[in-house]
């Protein structure tokens, strides 16, 4: 048989909620929950500034178009492209092409190594 003891409280002194422990403060564990949450408020913002950072806001827009070059350290290149909700990726080979075509325009390689392409007009 168990008995209970009521417990009173005068307004201001205490509370009365049964989720509460007679220890609550000797818990250490209590600031752990904070600590997650502030842990992926960082993560979160740190997402956000990469993508600043990088211009990678028109990756969400469903009506951007984009392409990146990318570069692997053994050579290899790949060439992802964005057109609205399709994204596509292909991989640069070393095969040479043949048939005809039209000239597009002309690729410079600057003394700092970029390179810049000039549309024929």
């Amino acid at each position: 048989m168990h008995y209970f003891r009521k417990r009173r409280t005068v307004l201001g002194q205490g509370s009365s909620s049964p989720l509460r422990g007679e220890s609550e403060g000797n818990d250490p564990l209590t600031g752990v929950a904070n600590l997650f949450d502030l842990g992926l408020v960082f993560i979160v913002g740190l997402i956000f500034t990469l993508f600043s950072a990088y211009h990678m806001q028109d990756m969400f827009n469903k009506n951007s178009e984009m392409t990146i070059v990318k570069k692997k350290p053994n050579g290899q290149m790949e060439i992802i492209r964005k057109k609205g909700k399709e994204i596509e990726a292909r991989k640069v080979t070393e095969k040479k092409a043949q048939g005809q075509g039209e000239r597009l325009g002309t690729a410079y390689r600057l003394q700092d190594g970029t390179m810049v392409y000039v549309p024929d007009e």
